[in-house]
């Protein structure tokens, strides 16, 4: 960790215990991650918060080929005609819709929706290309932004034009898009997990809090380092409903016509609002190593010495022939600027040479998450580094998942939901009868929506934490940033 002689050098954050909300905002700023444009609500991505995404990007479209999928790319544009088709999924995002109703200077004779999601799109689409059991399944992605009209924005958690990856995919069968949901949850927590460092608890939402049109819809629902929820991902099974209304049919192996059963995907940007808030500290950002833009920054130290920024510059060169994503910092300033600098923006390790260290044939490694430093042989530095960004990543997972694990506790009445989460706050294991009323309760007198129905469930009890009635379900209770049950 930097010294606060260093950390002076560089711009002072809030400290997280003091204000979370303006800490985050500090770093989102202050990491150069995001800058705000003139229009409320819209935000500047710069190249370093991009390059996340980038990156965030790659590792997850590399698994959806694996897995058969293929990407295309829709218009923004939504005639409303088109978005009417799905009474419920209609109602879900009228709010947020932005038109556009001229073009040019002339008054359009029907008003476009500017894109929120493209389930009618991909509808429109599957009508004209789906006519046959061959041409099934569809396993279609698109990497797009969405536009909606949100009245609150936060960096990366809420904005109202955001980028995001959206599954569209359309299945011959129900038991085959039954299927596909749960593959793409599983994706998308083994993604969070061995790649982002974010312990999750994968489940079912209920019938209040799933996506306007699905039968069911499962998310990945994540904890903060301030104990609220994040729900990072999630996948729908839609059944045969948007396909009855877009008169989708297609002629099976028995040549009847038959629905095809549909499901839809899709994780975004908040992502990164989600690496900010579980792995950062007082010090700044703090980057998984499998998606930092760079893995390992070199330092010179006492540059202006003989041959030092040319060892600096070997280690570099060295680094990045071996796979590891490397940048060499050359600049005039002093090394202690340069120390707290890396440090706001979460490189994962450091990598100082000094004259001295190259008498000795060494460097001295520096990792982010913990502050610990190792002197490792020069000989054996393409071995080292890869191995201690596993150890970064190692730790960044266990310490996050030690944080889920502490704050998640059995409730066994409405008074002790209220309780922990006032003094406490996390998750909250109760048993649900499965009622909206109680839901609505919960909210109400307790301050908490319901995350999900975990896939594993636990049985904490016989009655429902709200009503005594008998429970149906284990489910987890929080207070959440935001919800993305649009996706």
């Amino acid at each position: 960790m930097a010294k606060d002689s260093n950390k002076k050098q560089v711009e002072q954050i809030t400290d997280m215990e003091v204000d979370f909300a303006q800490w985050y905002t500090d770093v989102c700023r202050k990491a150069e991650l995001i800058d705000y444009s003139s229009i409320k609500g819209m935000f500047i991505y710069r190249p370093y918060g991009y390059a996340i995404w980038e990156n965030i990007q790659h590792a997850l479209d590399q698994k959806f080929k694996e897995t058969g999928h293929e990407n295309v790319y829709l218009p923004m544009l939504i005639p409303e005609s088109l978005l009417q088709k799905e009474k419920d999924h209609v109602e879900g995002f009228a709010p947020e819709c932005a038109w556009v109703t001229y073009g040019g200077s002339e008054k359009l004779e029907e008003r476009y929706c500017i894109r929120p999601t493209s389930e009618t799109l991909f509808c429109e689409h599957y009508k004209n290309i789906i006519h046959s059991h061959r041409d099934l399944p569809k396993l279609y992605n698109q990497w797009c932004s969405v536009l909606r009209w949100e009245k609150t924005s936060r960096p990366f958690l809420r904005h109202r034009e955001f980028l995001w990856q959206e599954g569209h995919t359309m299945h011959a069968t129900e038991e085959e898009a039954r299927e596909e949901t749960m593959r793409m949850l599983n994706i998308y927590a083994d993604f969070m997990e061995n790649v982002l460092a974010m312990p999750v608890v994968r489940g079912r939402k209920t019938d209040k809090e799933k996506f306007n049109g699905a039968e069911e819809t499962y998310t990945v629902e994540c904890m903060m380092h301030d104990r609220k929820a994040l729900q990072a991902g999630t996948s729908h099974y839609f059944g045969d409903g948007f396909a009855k209304a877009f008169d989708i049919t297609f002629t099976g192996k028995d040549n009847q016509p038959h629905y095809p059963h549909q499901t839809s995907w899709g994780v975004s940007t908040r992502m990164i609002g989600g690496i900010i808030m579980t792995h950062g500290d007082d010090n700044g950002l703090v980057l998984p190593p499998r998606i930092a833009p760079t893995q390992a920054v070199v330092i010179p130290v006492a540059a202006h010495k003989p041959g030092v920024l040319e060892a600096a510059a070997s280690l570099r060169d060295r680094l990045n022939a071996a796979g590891v994503r490397s940048k060499m910092d050359d600049s005039d300033n002093s090394p202690g600027w340069k120390f707290a600098e890396y440090e706001m923006k979460g490189v994962p390790v450091r990598v100082e040479i000094g004259p001295k260290d190259m008498e000795k044939n060494q460097c001295c490694i520096c990792r982010r998450d913990s502050g610990e430093k190792v002197f490792v042989s020069l000989d054996e530095l393409e071995t080292v580094v890869p191995q201690l960004l596993d150890a970064v990543h190692d730790g960044l997972y266990q310490r996050a998942k030690k944080n889920l694990e502490d704050h998640t506790k059995v409730c066994m009445t409405l008074d002790e939901v209220k309780e922990f989460m006032e003094t406490e706050g996390g998750f909250a294991k109760t048993m649900w009868c499965g009622d909206l009323e109680c839901e609505l309760k919960m909210k109400e007198q307790a301050g908490v929506s319901s995350r999900c129905m975990p896939l594993q469930q636990e049985h904490v009890s016989d009655v429902c934490v709200c009503c005594g009635k008998p429970a149906k379900h284990s489910i987890l209770w929080g207070v959440a940033y935001l919800s993305l049950i649009h996706i």
